[in-house]
């Protein structure tokens, strides 16, 4: 188990960092990406976001999404992906993004995905079950050594 780590001391702008360890997510029972290596991004009040390089991922799984897309200070603008089972079985709408253009200070995460986890069935990092950061827009990955409070929280409204 990794040592815990308090979102709390999480620097503003974030960091982005790659790191050697497992990731995996599953829907309907079937792993639609696997990897030893992802990329996390840390800022305050917020758990990790987890981006996995589009090779984790199953064929048949990414589906680009149709929609608005958005924009982050930091990190420019996303795009959004749809991820399925296998053959776009149990289609997840718009339950994934990337920059495809991040801006020059998170040009690392240029392609690179990311899923939330609350839309898929399962997220497992470094072997462990990951809970959904709180809030329908957050992305965050709340691992059993991140401790909060978190941003998206109802109890704590001054962090929303």
């Amino acid at each position: 188990m990794r040592p815990v780590e308090t979102d709390s001391s999480y620097p503003r702008p974030p960091l982005i960092e790659l790191v050697s360890g497992s990731v995996e997510i599953l829907i309907a029972g079937q792993q639609i990406a696997l990897d030893q290596r992802y990329l996390r991004v840390c800022e305050t009040f917020h758990p990790p976001t987890i981006y996995l390089h589009p090779s984790a991922f199953s064929p048949g799984t990414l589906h680009p999404s149709t929609g608005r897309p958005s924009f982050c200070e930091w990190k420019g603008v996303a795009a959004y992906w749809d991820v399925s089972a296998a053959h776009g079985t149990d289609r997840r709408v718009r339950a994934g993004w990337s920059y495809p253009k991040p801006t020059e200070s998170f040009s690392l995460l240029a392609g690179w995905i990311s899923v939330y986890p609350r839309r898929v069935d399962r997220c497992r990092l470094e072997g462990e079950d990951v809970l959904a950061q709180p809030g329908e827009f957050y992305g965050g990955w709340i691992s059993p050594w991140i401790q909060g409070p978190f941003k998206g929280d109802r109890d704590r409204p001054e962090l929303i």
